[in-house]
């Protein structure tokens, strides 16, 4: 049987996956002005995708306000090396989802602490830190830390992980830092263009652990994941095979695998990046964090609520509120610099109008909508606007790296946001 008939057959057979009841309450979509025969429409949405052998699962919540609405998993997270249903606590390698909840998160904490500044230049904390240089005239133009966020630095998009292993070995962040610092290209005056690249965030990366004096990974479960009670995401930093995670092994009977490798067997708890993997041994600013629709959720809700998790039991919140940002921060969070091109079309840290901003949809206002999207297939959309937020996580590229959700993400978006009556 071919790839996309065994994907057909069984969703067909396990649409919606049988699970154990999640630890949140989820709420009557109507009684938070949703029409719940819209949202039904995601069903409809999924199992076609699953049909089309684009995925083998997803599980897919949907919040308004402060309430979790919506939450459903479909067909599998896993056929290799055993075909396993999906549930709704599934862990996804949730991919450069990593660059905004937990890179950009740590970044305007700095910067709302008086510890780091949007027109810092990178320099101020990695010296080696090359400026951009006019081919015609030689004007050195310094990169700061507004362009990284933004991808509006003109660093190259990515570098060849193959080729740093050639270089350096594995997990030789320190490596993969000096060539970004020193080698990679670039391309454009900063704030003139954009160019969406990994490399902005693993420099964000250094310099979040310069001035904390933590790996980023530790610096995000302190601040953002334990602070928000999330008891289902973390960075798996990786032993030196770059395949087995040090810690958090509890986690790892819940985590949907990627790609199968060379052996025949799939990454499991180890970042799918290669780079992330590969050089910076899961500790990553551009990938590397690990989570389930439900701690999403969560963090989709401290934003939405002003950067406060509220002391709600029934979305496991702790029991006391926690602030892990300050209103006025999120609202720069979410604005697009006016310092920048108008085309590049990025808020900070996070997607507002630029060319990849499609998964937030067509009806949704883009002034006040922020999107994300991982190369694993998961993305987030939330629009303060009408206090809505999307999480859609599947793992695309399991068995094989193929799958295609872009038209996906997009529909999605619509249906919510087309759900919503009040």
């Amino acid at each position: 049987m071919s790839k996309h008939g065994l994907f057909a057959a069984l969703a067909a057979s396990l649409l919606i996956s049988a699970c154990r009841p999640a630890a949140v309450r989820v709420s009557d979509p109507a009684r938070h002005g949703m029409d719940p025969a819209s949202l039904a429409r995601i069903d409809t949405s999924i199992a076609n995708c699953i049909a089309e052998g684009n995925i083998p699962g997803a599980v897919v919540a949907v919040v308004r306000d402060d309430a979790l609405v919506f939450l459903k998993a479909y067909g599998h997270k896993s056929f290799v090396p055993d075909t396993l249903p999906m549930t709704v606590e599934t862990i996804f390698d949730i991919a450069s989802l990593s660059k905004c909840v937990g890179t950009t998160t740590a970044v305007m904490q700095l910067i709302e602490d008086g510890r780091l500044q949007l027109d810092d230049p990178v320099k101020r904390y990695i010296p080696e830190f090359e400026p951009w240089t006019d081919p015609d005239s030689g004007e050195m133009v310094d990169i700061r830390v507004r362009d990284l966020m933004t991808h509006a630095s003109g660093l190259d998009a990515y570098y060849s992980a193959d080729r740093f292993v050639q270089r350096f070995g594995t997990n030789q962040p320190d490596s993969l830092l000096r060539v970004i610092a020193t080698e990679a290209g670039r391309n454009f005056r900063p704030g003139t263009g954009f160019l969406y690249s990994c490399l902005n965030f693993i420099t964000l990366q250094n310099i979040v652990q310069r001035i904390t004096g933590q790996r980023l990974c530790d610096y995000v479960q302190q601040h953002v994941f334990d602070a928000l009670g999330l008891k289902h995401s973390c960075y798996f930093a990786l032993e030196s095979d770059m395949r087995t995670p040090s810690g958090h092994q509890e986690l790892l009977p819940l985590v949907a695998p990627t790609s199968l490798q060379a052996d025949g067997t799939p990454l499991l708890g180890a970042v799918h990046d290669p780079l992330a993997r590969l050089a910076n041994g899961g500790n990553s600013g551009n990938a590397g964090i690990f989570s389930n629709a439900i701690d999403l959720s969560r963090f989709c809700i401290a934003l939405l609520n002003g950067g406060v998790a509220p002391a709600n039991k029934g979305m496991g919140f702790p029991e006391a509120s926690q602030q892990i940002l300050r209103p006025e921060t999120i609202e720069l969070m979410c604005t697009i610099p006016q310092e920048n091109d108008p085309s590049v079309g990025r808020a900070l840290g996070w997607d507002k109008k630029s060319t990849h901003s499609s998964p937030s949809g067509d009806i949704f206002d883009k002034e006040t909508t922020l999107c994300h999207t991982g190369y694993t297939g998961t993305t987030l959309v939330i629009d303060f606007k009408t206090s809505t937020a999307i999480v859609m996580l599947t793992n695309r590229v399991h068995p094989s790296d193929d799958g295609l959700v872009g038209p996906r993400r997009r529909t999605i978006a619509n249906i919510v946001a087309g759900s919503i009556t009040e």
